[in-house]
């Protein structure tokens, strides 16, 4: 797996190391002792998957507080999504800000998203697929979520949100 740093403190784009022969390829998605090689944590508490119909569905931006704050490992196995995360820690230098990125089933690509931070993506295709690998067991006492388009963030969503549950749309603007 390559690991690339993005411009938040501890959040990764991992891509990966693809060994090809005549009957296709092969590659490593995920290794507890390279992900902690990278400070990261290898915990996985469940495997989840979701799919989306329409191209502009939007789901996010979800984060869960300690003591069952997440981590996510965000993969696009169908079409296409712009994952984005918030850094949303008040305490790191990257506190307030976001990244996003296209995951394609093409690109193979993977967001590993930190404890604490917000996440969320669009579909950019109709029956887009994503599997994350979470780092704890979800907790709904402890679910909390963001606005997609709070202006605190200014976040810049590729095509126009047509899809979108009623509790989504109705987070709160951000309180830091």
């Amino acid at each position: 797996m390559i690991f690339e740093a993005t411009n938040l403190k501890d959040a990764f784009v991992i891509d990966l190391e693809i060994r090809s022969d005549d009957r296709g390829g092969f590659a490593r998605t995920f290794c507890a002792k390279e992900f902690e090689e990278h400070g990261l944590k290898p915990m996985v508490a469940q495997c989840n998957m979701s799919f989306n119909y329409k191209k502009g569905t939007l789901r996010g931006m979800h984060y869960q507080l300690a003591p069952a704050a997440e981590t996510k490992l965000v993969r696009c196995t169908r079409g296409a999504i712009y994952d984005v995360i918030i850094d949303i820690r008040p305490d790191s230098p990257t506190y307030m800000q976001h990244f996003g990125i296209e995951l394609t089933a093409d690109n193979r690509k993977a967001l590993y998203v930190p404890e604490l931070f917000a996440h969320g993506y669009q579909a950019l295709t109709d029956d887009a697929e994503v599997i994350y690998q979470v780092g704890e067991f979800y907790s709904p006492g402890y679910e909390q979520g963001i606005r997609y388009d709070d202006p605190t963030f200014g976040i810049k969503w590729p095509i126009p949100v047509t899809v979108i549950s009623e509790k989504d749309g109705q987070w709160p603007p951000f309180k830091g």
